[in-house]
């Protein structure tokens, strides 16, 4: 019996933005890397032609894959866990909320990443600021405001936008890749910042309607730069990097980083559900993919069952796993990027842990193949 015929590509998006907790169920890789048992291996004689298709362990499930209907969107698996906390926000005067962005661009710069930058404030911001403080060999703080900055700490910047920039945006139907769907999504995730603050500090541009030559005031961060990324199939091992080592927090639900018990980096994620829970243990990194396709499969997703109703999405910021995908030495469980940074810290992953793809690849720059990862 022939496949069911899937939902169109737009469709499948749309489903996948409206979940946003999708982990592995496939990762294509790049020529020059091979398979087995879902893990990362460099090989010298892949075809250039051909893409390899990494195939992680699925979860076990006793139940029956789903069957998807012509042109219906898959519907996104359901959580009995509890909603993430709301924050809610006073009104801020713009004293108020400039020196909350100056600490987030502070702490960012710094690799203690408060998630999108946004002028608010609250629980990610104050773990990154006693994440950074723990690395100085200082004292947590219990309120955001006691977080003292040097006087020359950075602020905002200009940027205008270029012709260039305009190859990283398209259709959400593209078949070759899964690019940024306007201007405001490139320069939000390009600067780590929420479309809100973007337009409250630039109350005269029309943030909806960008184009080139319009000038920005943005958050002074080091540019997540989409062009710079090359994609890799393997990163190679850097022996240096090996003796570093993983800790994330399940609870806290924060990635640290130490480098021989220093504490050198932190990020926040986003990381499993009750029914699909981020394995612990301790793990190690075995490959480390920069622009990778994501083999999309609602029947691994959302059953742990693989089946022959599955899509291929190509690679770009809005590939299901982002940017990069680096797996562990356990089947089907990474760390990887997202097309939705809003979730990091609040929305549930498929058992895989989600970092926004401005963190994800500063990450892969101070790791390797064989760092230790352990989860608890």
């Amino acid at each position: 019996m022939p496949p069911t015929p899937l939902p169109p590509f737009p469709s499948v998006l749309k489903a996948l933005s409206v979940s946003a907790g999708i982990c592995v169920s496939t990762v294509l890789i790049l020529p020059q890397a091979k398979a087995r048992d879902g893990l990362f291996f460099p090989q010298r004689t892949a075809s250039p032609s051909k893409t390899v298709e990494v195939v992680p362990t699925p979860p076990t499930s006793s139940k029956p894959a789903p069957v998807t209907k012509p042109n219906q969107a898959p519907k996104p698996i359901a959580s009995n866990s509890p909603a993430p906390k709301q924050f809610v926000s006073k009104a801020l005067t713009q004293e108020q909320r400039d020196a909350i962005v100056r600490s987030q661009i502070f702490l960012d710069r710094h690799l203690f990443s408060p998630a999108k930058i946004d002028g608010k404030g609250g629980e990610m911001t104050l773990r990154a600021i006693n994440a950074y403080r723990r690395s100085q060999g200082e004292e947590p703080l219990t309120l955001e405001k006691d977080f003292s900055l040097p006087s020359d700490s950075p602020l905002y910047t200009k940027y205008t936008l270029r012709a260039e920039d305009l190859k990283f945006i398209g259709a959400s139907g593209s078949q070759h890749s899964m690019p940024y769907l306007s201007l405001t999504e490139f320069l939000t995730e390009r600067f780590h910042c929420t479309q809100e603050l973007l337009m409250q500090l630039n109350p005269t541009v029309k943030v909806g309607a960008l184009k080139v030559g319009d000038e920005l005031t943005v958050p002074d961060v080091e540019p997540f730069q989409i062009e710079d990324i090359t994609p890799t199939a393997a990163l190679p091992e850097v022996p240096e990097l090996r003796s570093r080592s993983i800790h994330i927090s399940l609870r806290e639900r924060f990635l640290e980083l130490s480098d021989e018990g220093k504490l050198v980096a932190a990020f926040p994620i986003t990381v499993g559900s009750p029914s699909l829970p981020t394995p612990k243990g301790h793990w190690r990194i075995y490959g480390i993919s920069l622009m990778p396709v994501f083999r999309w499969d609602a029947g691994v997703l959302n059953h742990g069952v693989r089946t022959n109703n599955f899509r291929m999405m190509p690679p770009g910021p809005n590939n299901p796993v982002g940017v990069v995908w680096c797996g562990l030495n356990r089947a089907g469980i990474g760390i990887h990027g997202t097309p939705n940074p809003e979730t990091i810290g609040g929305a549930l992953s498929h058992g895989c842990m989600r970092v926004a793809n401005w963190d994800v690849i500063r990450l892969t720059k101070l790791i390797s193949p064989g760092t230790a990862v352990v989860i608890e």
